[in-house]
């Protein structure tokens, strides 16, 4: 099983996640994480760490964001590894909780 970062992540982008996951399974595009399937151990650390509770276990992703189980899969392959926490954008706090982001992912 995988952990899958959803709709919530695009244009926020907080990395706390990044910090506590123990074997480096998220990647980063321009305004998105993701986490990668085969490498996520299922150990739960990154999800309480997200502050926009974007981070959800396969098996309890929402119906509406089941895209994003395919979407971290593929991304993952192309998109670099963040291995540090980093800055949030300047306008995250704008983007918290706005429905329909799909359409702003960035590849």
């Amino acid at each position: 099983m995988t952990f899958v970062v959803g709709e919530d992540c695009i244009k926020c982008k907080h990395t706390d996640c990044v910090e506590v996951c123990p074997v480096d399974c998220f990647y980063e595009g321009p305004n998105f994480l993701v986490i990668h399937p085969d490498e996520c151990i299922d150990c739960a650390l990154c999800e309480p760490e997200c502050p926009v509770d974007a981070i959800f276990s396969e098996d309890e992703l929402p119906e509406d964001q089941a895209v994003f189980l395919e979407l971290n899969a593929e991304l993952a392959e192309i998109w670099t590894c963040i291995t540090e926490m980093k800055d949030s954008p300047p306008d995250a706090k704008e983007w918290e909780g706005k429905p329909n982001k799909l359409a702003l992912l960035e590849r």
